[in-house]
């Protein structure tokens, strides 16, 4: 066996030393490149994150500026409305000022006319007078053409008053379905907004790494909607206009009945609009026959009710409608039934509070009876 002597043991010495500092030093490089993977990891990840936070802000952006056109476009259909209705009563003022002018020229040409008779019928009763003087006779001959050249004069203006009133009347018209226009377009911002069908892009999961998680299931939707009812809500003033100018064109030609023949405009406005007391026969079908109430009570007296003659009273009873109390209780579904026999009656109704005196009427009633 070989000695072992110190050199052996000084190289095998260093052997180890060298060993134990390569060992290091690849032990070194290996721990700081797998501490930079570990870097790189997390730098992508924090990427993958920005990212997706930035895309987040540009679409919450995005439906921000949605939201404000919305709202804008909203508060102009508003505006629009406004304006709108502030036309239409503007409209119906002018309507009312022509029916007082229309009624002055008609005052006026009855008053002609009483003359003309009048003048007319002393002229005949004093005909086969000898004492009348040639002078007397011319001056009233005078007078006589004159009045009559006055009524001819006064005949002419009635036509184009009445063409000038039927174009108001179309004027309002456009103005109402201007303001329908407008009350629907606020229904359908209203409708816009309250949609709960939000657009949102789809996540990219291979983005994001192994250790984020995205889903792309949509969300439920919010529980609260803005109301459209109290959006597009219309004043009761604006609604009253309405439905009195339903029955403004029958209750204005009635108003030129006694100035012009209704043969000469059989055109422009029906027949029907100059009964305005006779009820209608529903297309020649039957009458309805009259009920009694379910706790057999006698029918009441109608006529005592303001604005309800014999021939009005007669179309209820045929519809069934004979007693106070159910005048009081009628609906909008049967006052339409009433303006459907009645034309022109429905602002009637409204104006003259049917359902008003008919609920005092019965209140009395009862009264009466305890």
């Amino acid at each position: 066996m070989p000695e072992i002597s110190i050199l052996h043991i000084l190289a095998t010495a260093i052997a180890l030393i060298a060993g134990l500092v390569v060992g290091w030093v690849f032990r070194d490089r290996r721990s700081s490149g797998e501490k930079a993977a570990i870097h790189a990891g997390w730098r992508n990840q924090l990427e993958a994150q920005r990212s997706e936070h930035q895309r987040l802000v540009e679409q919450n952006k995005s439906l921000m500026e949605q939201n404000s056109d919305c709202q804008a476009s909203n508060k102009d259909a508003k505006m629009r409305a406004t304006e709108l209705s502030a036309a239409l009563k503007e409209a119906f003022e002018r309507r009312d000022e022509l029916q007082r002018q229309i009624k002055d020229i008609r005052s006026n040409l009855e008053v002609a006319v009483a003359q003309r008779d009048q003048l007319q019928t002393d002229i005949a009763s004093r005909t086969g007078e000898n004492d009348a003087s040639a002078a007397a006779l011319a001056q009233r001959d005078a007078i006589i053409a004159k009045l009559t050249r006055e009524l001819n004069s006064w005949q002419e203006r009635v036509p184009p008053l009445i063409e000038k009133f039927r174009a108001r009347n179309e004027e309002a018209r456009q103005l109402e379905e201007q303001l329908t226009a407008a009350q629907e377009r606020i229904a359908a911002l209203d409708a816009m907004i309250g949609s709960d069908q939000t657009r949102v892009e789809p996540v990219d999961r291979e983005a994001l790494g192994e250790d984020l998680r995205a889903s792309n299931e949509p969300m439920e939707a919010a529980n609260v909607r803005p109301r459209s009812d109290d959006i597009g809500e219309q004043p009761a003033e604006l609604v009253a206009d309405n439905e009195d100018h339903a029955g403004g064109e029958g209750e204005a030609v009635d108003a030129y009945e006694d100035l012009v023949d209704p043969a000469d405009f059989a055109e422009l406005v029906d027949d029907a609009a100059f009964a305005e007391d006779e009820p209608l026969q529903n297309g020649g079908r039957p009458a309805e026959s009259p009920v009694e109430g379910p706790d057999g009570d006698a029918r009441d007296n109608l006529k005592e009710i303001k604005g309800v003659g014999p021939a009005i009273e007669k179309t209820l009873n045929e519809m069934g409608i004979c007693r106070f109390d159910q005048i009081a209780e009628m609906s909008e579904y049967e006052i339409n039934r009433i303006a459907s026999k009645l034309r022109g009656f429905r602002s009637r109704i409204y104006r003259e509070d049917w359902i008003g005196q008919a609920r005092d009427l019965h209140d009395r009633k009862l009264a009466s009876q305890h």
